[in-house]
């Protein structure tokens, strides 16, 4: 619904302006300024630009983990380390704990910039901040207070030394994740207000960062933990400075403050933000069960066995993920114009694009990652059946990806939603059974199959329904 100047009712201030005096002289309000002219071929531009940037800060990121891989293998040992990726799934599985506010906030930012409605956004900024550190902070106290009840050695199905370490292991990796979510929603408005560019280069020096930080920690000798540590704290300082640097130089009028924190902007967030919630839970529940379903069928070392080589397609869903994520944005505007046609259009595009970015990265790792993975690690790890199956699976996500940026910027989150629904239990099942029967190469083939006939139908609905939604 638009006002006669044009504005978007739904994206006004949320405090009203304060009632007229009775008395008061009647003046004729100036004309509210006109929404920024569209930016025709400067958006296609744009987001080549964004596009080459994640390539490029992804490979950086990329080269890290791959680096650190034998290094950690080596210095951990096979269980110790299979013991930390069960963990870092688990941190997976709780990616949802801000229940969806950073990326209702973006969803909500994109409108505001269009608008040129600073006040309605530094309002969004900082309910975003206040309801996700009242979230995230108690959870971590609660964690330090009771986690030494929880049967951790029992949950990873350890043994031996990584028994002795599963409790202060999931202290270090849980801590640090739920710290990190209120500084991470940094990248949430740096992308709702297109600096991509620049969120993308932090997001690569927060993976550089843990380069040099568990090198050292292992030069010196210094406890498995500590080890750990070194690579998990390093977003954390990056998002600090990052957090900083933002709200400090590059946008200061959306800087977060308690006396801008609105309850009816943080009931909003969480409206919005709780079917992103739903989604965000379920699909993590679903895609981060692997390790642990195989550690309990199989064992830990078995868990190391698929845990490698998914780190490494992993990397590539990364890439997909920053690629397509700047559309999310970006189509936030366009609906705001009802620039349908540009969506369709780039929808088509980034199809093909997102695709290619998969399919060229993950035929390399196909054919030579058993060599690869042979010469580079310390232990026999490589299985070809495995590797084609992480490919599938990318190249679905990847394929799917641009329609899914479509129906967020919408708000239209309840197709994906029961897609996921059916996805959940389907693939938990199925990968029960395939692992039993045919070992760990079976996880992403079952998730393939079960993915096609559940979620990716749900996502083209949700596609047509987002323009549909604007249309009306």
């Amino acid at each position: 619904m638009r006002t006669r100047d044009g504005r978007s009712q739904r994206y006004q201030p949320l405090h009203a302006a304060s009632p007229r005096p009775r008395h008061a002289v009647q003046t004729v309000a100036p004309p509210a300024p006109a929404p920024p002219a569209p930016p025709g071929p400067k958006r296609g531009r744009r987001l080549l630009s964004w596009i080459a940037t994640a390539a490029l800060s992804r490979v950086v990121s990329a080269l890290v983990p791959l680096v650190l891989l034998p290094v950690t293998l080596s210095y951990l040992g096979t269980d110790l380390y299979g013991l930390w990726a069960a963990v870092l799934a688990v941190t997976g599985m709780v990616a949802f704990a801000d229940l969806g506010v950073g990326l209702g906030l973006m969803t909500r930012l994109a409108p505001c910039r269009v608008d040129g409605d600073s006040d309605a956004a530094r309002r969004y900024v900082s309910s975003a901040y206040a309801a996700v550190c009242g979230v995230a902070l108690p959870t971590c106290g609660l964690l330090w207070l009771f986690g030494g009840f929880i049967p951790w050695p029992l949950l990873f199905n350890a043994t031996g030394a990584a028994a002795r370490d599963a409790h202060l292991v999931a202290l270090v990796c849980l801590t640090a994740f739920l710290l990190n979510i209120p500084l991470s929603l940094i990248a949430r408005v740096q992308y709702a207000y297109q600096q991509v560019a620049a969120s993308n280069v932090w997001q690569a020096t927060a993976s550089a960062l843990s380069l040099p930080l568990a090198l050292g920690a292992v030069y010196a000798k210094l406890p498995p933990i500590a080890v750990i540590a070194s690579i998990a704290i390093g977003p954390l300082l990056v998002n600090i400075v990052n957090t900083v640097w933002t709200f400090g130089w590059r946008l200061p009028q959306l800087r977060p403050r308690p006396r801008y924190v609105d309850g009816r902007g943080v009931r909003e967030l969480f409206g919005l933000g709780g079917l992103f919630f739903l989604v965000t839970l379920i699909m993590v529940l679903a895609d981060n069960a692997d390790p642990l379903l195989i550690a309990h069928v199989l064992g830990l070392a078995s868990v190391t066995a698929y845990a490698v080589p998914a780190r490494l397609f992993n990397q590539l869903g990364a890439l997909v993920t920053l690629v397509n994520q700047p559309l999310w944005p970006m189509h936030g505007e366009a609906l705001a114009r009802g620039d349908l046609d540009w969506i369709r259009r780039t929808v088509r595009r980034m199809t093909i694009v997102s695709t290619l970015i998969a399919v060229g990265p993950s035929t390399i790792l196909v054919l030579f990652g058993e060599q690869l993975l042979a010469a580079w690690l310390p232990i026999s790890i490589g299985n070809r059946s495995l590797l084609l199956g992480l490919a599938c699976w990318w190249i679905v996500l990847a394929a799917i990806s641009p329609r899914f940026m479509v129906q967020n910027a919408a708000g239209v989150v309840r197709p994906q939603l029961c897609g996921y629904l059916l996805y959940l239990p389907l693939s938990i099942v199925g990968k029960l059974l395939g692992v039993h029967w045919w070992g760990v190469a079976a996880a992403p083939y079952v998730a393939v199959v079960v993915y096609t006939v559940t979620v990716v139908p749900a996502a083209i609905v949700g596609y047509r329904r987002a323009l549909r939604i604007r249309t009306t």
